[in-house]
C-alpha cells in the first residue's frame, strides 16, 4: 500500500513572516502534526509546551510543541505541531485534516473533500 504525502506550508500565527514548505506524510493515526525543530525555530516558532506522545513502537516520549498556521490543498488552518528531531519527516496530523473537511481514502490512498464537515 503507498502513503499518502501532501505539500504542507507552517507559518507562525504572530503575523506574516518565515515559513516552512515541505512534502508531509498524511498520518491519521497521529493527532498532532510533526516538523523538524530546527525548521520550526528557523521560521521563529515559539515552543509552547510540552507533550507525550505514543510512538509507533509503543514508546512515550515528550515533545515540545508550538502552535501555527497549516496550509494544504488550498486550505487553511490552525493547531499544534511538534518540534521533531532535525531531518524528520514531517507528518501531517488527523486533527489538521478533519479541521478542514478533508480524508483519506482507505482504498486510493488519496485526500478527499468531505461534502460538509459533521456539526452534530
Amino acid at each position: 500500500m503507498g502513503l499518502t504525502k501532501v505539500t504542507t506550508k507552517l507559518t507562525g500565527l504572530q503575523g506574516p513572516g518565515a515559513s516552512y514548505e515541505a512534502l508531509f506524510l498524511v498520518n491519521t493515526g497521529a493527532t498532532d502534526s510533526f516538523a523538524p525543530g530546527d525548521e520550526l525555530e528557523r521560521i521563529g516558532l515559539a515552543k509552547e509546551g510540552k507533550m507525550s506522545y505514543e510512538l509507533a513502537d509503543g514508546t512515550v516520549k515528550e515533545y515540545p510543541y508550538g502552535l501555527v498556521r497549516i496550509e494544504f490543498m488550498g486550505e487553511i488552518t490552525a493547531g499544534r505541531v511538534i518540534f521533531g528531531e532535525p531531518g524528520c519527516e514531517p507528518i501531517l496530523g488527523v486533527t489538521a485534516l478533519e479541521s478542514v473537511g478533508i480524508m483519506v481514502d482507505p482504498v486510493t490512498r488519496t485526500l478527499k473533500r468531505l461534502p460538509a464537515i459533521p456539526l452534530k
